[in-house]
């Protein structure tokens, strides 16, 4: 018989047209019952031997997996980014890989909004306080009045610079890639990354993650940054050194930051020592209609990907 994993930590199977019609079929779909991010050997005892496609998180899916998983023909990431997977491997492996970029791209770009606003009006210090039987009149700042960096001019960071110029702020992006900034974005201007970092009030990262970007925030780069500077990422947690991060928040350096992806996931470092930072548990894509969206074409993708190999006949 053959079987399907889902390796994120939560899928909505029950509702989900394409994967039902599966079953229907007489396919077994194996869940992640840990309902957490696998580790490599997790994802390995998922797979078995037997596995022909796959819907995955973020886990890593590596050299050692693919051999492991031997039956394994198609991959539907739920979810924009690849850097979870050795796509070397699996073009070796003769794994096709998909992926669902546009899905989860508002509700992304949605939350570092409201990270931004939230790191400015001391939001979430406030209430701590206030829970603790305080009643402080903490000082924060405009969204209007800052200079908003956007590092990653792709699906999610163009709609967090339309976003911000919604609100009337200012905003500069770099982008390797991009050599002129995307129709339907006004007032939004290129610069250099170097620039970026030292002027900027607010950063917010919205790149993929890679050997050359990895620690791309970093000591000597938060030494460059404004006094003040708030940091923001709910891209991919290797893009900043959390320690150096910490110690810029610490030494009063930073005036703030919000992360919602770390390098180590759950996080247990020492950012949560720091009351100037907002934590969240990589909850980037999940609002409830992108989370639907976004499970809705990982599943046609892997059944489309299937079909494609010959494991699943159309119709």
């Amino acid at each position: 018989m053959n079987k399907l994993a889902i390796s994120t930590s939560s899928f909505d199977v029950s509702h989900n047209i394409a994967l039902r019609h599966l079953q229907e079929k007489g396919i077994h779909i194996a869940e992640n019952s840990h309902k957490r991010k696998l580790t490599e050997d997790e994802v390995i005892a998922l797979l078995g031997e037997d596995t022909v496609g796959m819907i995955a998180g973020v886990e890593p899916l590596t050299e050692r997996v693919f051999s492991c998983a031997r039956s394994l023909k198609v991959i539907s990431r739920c979810g924009s980014g690849l850097d979870s997977v050795d796509l070397g491997a699996a073009k070796r492996h003769g794994i096709k890989v998909l992926n669902t970029p546009e899905a989860p791209a508002q509700a992304v770009a949605e939350l570092s909004l409201a990270l931004i606003m939230a790191a400015l009006r001391k939001v979430c210090q406030t209430d701590k306080l206030v829970r603790a039987g305080q009643w402080p009149r903490a000082q924060g700042g405009l969204l209007a009045a800052q200079k908003v960096g956007i590092v990653g001019l792709g699906r999610v960071g163009s709609r967090v610079a339309r976003l911000c110029r919604a609100f009337e702020a200012q905003v500069v992006a770099h982008d390797t890639y991009v050599k002129e900034v995307p129709s339907g974005i006004e007032g939004v201007k290129l610069t250099p990354f170097e620039t970026l970092i030292a002027e900027a009030d607010i950063i917010s990262l919205h790149l993929t993650y890679d050997a050359d970007t990895h620690h791309l925030l970093n000591e000597k780069a938060f030494a460059r940054m404004k006094p003040g500077a708030i940091v923001i990422n709910t891209a991919r947690g290797g893009l900043i050194d959390e320690a150096a991060l910490a110690d810029a928040l610490n030494s009063g350096r930073l005036g703030g930051a919000a992360m919602d992806v770390f390098e180590q996931e759950p996080y247990h470092g020492p950012l949560l020592q720091c009351d100037n930072a907002i934590l969240t548990s990589h909850i980037g894509s999940l609002a409830k209609e992108s989370r639907q969206r976004m499970e809705l074409e990982a599943a046609e993708n892997l059944v489309r990907g299937l079909i494609e190999v010959g494991v699943v006949e159309k119709g």
